[in-house]
């Protein structure tokens, strides 16, 4: 928002002063010519000054205190200018006179410092084939009260739970859990796993690690975490149980480093970062603690010889908030990413080219603060006017637009060192999917379009559902796109 308003402030500048600040070519000096009306306004300065010193002086530091004051609240730098200057940048833009020559010079300066150049992709419209099978798509997902099945191509996993009534508790417990690998419709393996609950997965260069935790009964039983190494043909190869001295333990992220080993992130007793590094054959190596309060770990990636780490909250709507680690597990630095006018969420991350890449996505804020929406914050604004416009149905065909405006994809390419965005691309009505490198050393990006909804106020789980179809876009070495492809998979999506 503040680099729109120092556009439209250089706009209102004249164009010699723009050209003067250009950085080709000389500047031209500027000469001041005074009237007869300027030399009796001069004299009479003078004059005042010398009878009201004092209060000249204390009139100057106020002003001044208010110019740099203005210059914060628009990212502007004061590098290089005096005292007299920023006065003088202050007042040319306060009075909206813009003739003062270091005005435009200033201005043009802080847009290359604030404002990140950027590109928006325009997805390919569906081909009636294409809407013939979301309809066919969405018609089973309305049929199934918003529950579809997987609609994936290719090799990809599943996990599930089933639980058992326990007369002498008179509630049910865990039974057992099923990792299961796909090829399509096709299933390829099963296993069950009795000791734990499965939480999730991370796949490696040779399988798949499971996690989870143990379900408990009572309060007092203490919930550790699980890790479980399972080979490409089903076959599991190693078990381990967290013991770290914690009350409760969950597993957030594991990241396969470059010698085979393992470094899982966890979280204990919902205020402790831990680092476990863990050896190919699942002995444990090393395991560091950092108490960060109450943040959630969500998701890290391998950045050189460290990892670079994802905290937040949900319900404060903090999801942009980054820390590098090393691979003893001490936190080195941290960055965020905010905005005035819009709430961001990362959903993934990857090292590329000594680069960091964010898959994202942007909603934009209301008027009011909605700290209080919780998890519904993605459509707030959406569920206001259908409530204070009483309706409790909505087609698709209304529905989808207000969805898709929603939303907005994005991808940042950020400086390592600093984490400061240095381009982005963007795709409306779009959610930011994941990020990965294929065989030939490209970058990957799926991005959701979504493309069909419902509204459904009575579910408990969600209010907003629908449907998203799965573009992806290939990058070279530099972060230039190459291509854009439709990968045929669609996927649900649930606010």
């Amino acid at each position: 928002m503040k680099s729109q308003r120092l556009l439209e402030l250089l706009g209102e500048i004249g164009d010699q002063y723009i050209l003067e600040a250009a950085p080709s070519g000389k500047k031209r000096r500027s000469h001041t010519v005074l009237g007869k009306w300027g030399a009796i306004a001069a004299c009479a300065l003078v004059l005042l000054a010398a009878c009201f010193g004092s209060w000249a002086l204390e009139a100057e530091a106020k002003e001044y205190q208010a110019a740099v004051q203005f210059f914060r609240d628009y990212g502007m730098s004061t590098d290089g200018l005096s005292r007299a200057d920023i006065i003088a940048v202050y007042r040319d833009i306060t009075t909206e006179s813009f003739t003062f020559s270091k005005t435009a010079e200033v201005i043009k300066n802080s847009l290359s410092a604030n404002f990140i150049s950027g590109y928006e992709i325009e997805q390919d419209q569906p081909t009636p084939e294409e809407t013939e099978t979301l309809w066919n798509y969405w018609n089973h997902v309305s049929q199934s009260n918003g529950l579809a099945g997987s609609n994936q191509e290719g090799v990809y996993y599943t996990y599930s739970s089933t639980y058992k009534m326990v007369d002498s508790l008179g509630y049910e417990i865990h039974d057992t859990s099923y990792l299961e690998k796909y090829d399509g419709d096709t299933l390829l393996w099963r296993v069950e796993v009795t000791d734990f609950r499965i939480d999730g997965y991370c796949t490696v260069s040779d399988g798949v690690i499971v996690f989870g935790q143990d379900d408990v009964s009572a309060g007092w039983q203490n919930a550790c975490a699980w890790l479980m190494k399972i080979d490409t043909d089903g076959h599991p190869v190693w078990q381990q149980r967290l013991h770290h001295g914690f009350g409760g333990e969950y597993v957030a992220d594991i990241v396969e480093n470059e010698d085979g080993s393992y470094a899982v992130f966890s979280r204990g007793d919902l205020a402790y970062f831990c680092l476990s590094q863990y050896a190919a054959d699942g002995t444990l190596l090393h395991v560091s603690k950092t108490e960060i309060g109450n943040c959630g770990i969500w998701q890290a990636a391998r950045i050189g010889e460290g990892y670079i780490v994802q905290l937040g909250s949900p319900l404060s709507q903090e999801s942009m908030r980054l820390v590098k680690v090393d691979y003893g597990g001490t936190i080195t630095e941290a960055f965020s990413y905010s905005s005035e006018d819009a709430y961001y969420t990362i959903t993934d991350m990857i090292e590329f080219r000594g680069k960091i890449y964010l898959s994202a996505y942007a909603v934009p804020k209301g008027e009011e603060d909605e700290k209080g929406a919780g998890n519904r914050y993605e459509i707030d604004d959406i569920l206001q006017y259908l409530y204070e416009n009483d309706i409790y149905e909505i087609s698709s065909e209304e529905l989808t637009p207000l969805v898709r405006e929603n939303y907005t994809a994005l991808l940042l390419e950020c400086d390592p060192i600093t984490g400061t965005p240095q381009t982005f691309y963007s795709v409306k009505g779009s959610l930011g999917g994941k990020l990965c490198v294929n065989r030939t050393g490209t970058l990957l990006w799926d991005v959701e379009s979504i493309t069909s909804t419902y509204y459904s106020p009575a579910t408990s789980a969600f209010t907003i559902g629908g449907t998203s179809t799965v573009f992806r876009y290939t990058f070279d070495e530099h972060g230039q796109l190459l291509d854009q492809e439709k990968t045929g998979d669609m996927v649900d999506y649930r606010r």
